[in-house]
């Protein structure tokens, strides 16, 4: 991108791993739903990052008919809602918002958690997003376009001048489908790559 301060209109972000560190409270639902379910944790985790969590179970799970399947996607989500000990804002998050504030820069929030999770860890983080959008408002969660190109939508910004910060492949994934110009975290191959939020927060200031 040839100068992403004069071009990006809106900034689209990821909420976990991104936005709002939550890593120990994810890794610590999907253990324990390892455990209960007799599945790999840990491959449960890495499996789960960044998708919406009833993917992932039905992947796990597939040969669960759909009653049993709601009930073990809801028990995930159950160990997920009850666990905020340790969501904090990831590093950079606060000074990131302050410019994109300064700025007068639209931003939304896109998760592949459902309404009353994005809430929970956002408000246990210290953030409100002018707009979130979750898996309650889209038909198909990451790695569909459609989150990002609702938030597009409802800030009124084309998804080719929005900038979208993720953590997650399937996130970016999502965020190319829509067409929107990409930030990468955890060493990930986007157009823009980031060790922190901080780096956005200078490139954008």
């Amino acid at each position: 991108m040839a100068d992403i301060k004069a071009e990006t209109r809106a900034v689209l972000f990821d909420m976990d791993g991104t936005l709002v560190d939550s890593d120990g409270a994810v890794e610590r639902a999907w253990l324990t739903w390892g455990d209960e379910y007799g599945v790999d944790g840990p491959a449960a985790y890495e499996m789960a990052h960044g998708a919406p969590s009833a993917t992932t179970v039905r992947k796990l799970l597939p040969h669960l008919d759909e009653d049993e399947m709601r009930r073990a996607s809801t028990r995930q989500m159950e160990l997920q809602y009850d666990d905020l000990s340790d969501v904090v804002a990831a590093p950079g998050a606060t000074e990131l918002l302050a410019v994109l504030t300064r700025r007068d820069l639209p931003w939304a929030v896109v998760t592949s958690a459902d309404g009353r999770l994005a809430k929970a860890r956002l408000d246990a983080a210290g953030i409100t997003p002018p707009v979130l959008v979750t898996t309650d408002d889209v038909a198909a969660g990451k790695p569909d376009p459609a989150g990002y190109l609702r938030a597009a939508e409802l800030l009124g910004v084309p998804p080719r001048s929005c900038l979208v910060v993720e953590d997650a492949e399937v996130g970016l994934q999502a965020a190319r489908a829509a067409g929107a110009v990409t930030a990468a975290l955890r060493g990930l191959d986007g157009d823009v790559h980031l060790k922190s939020l901080l780096d956005l927060a200078k490139l954008l200031g």
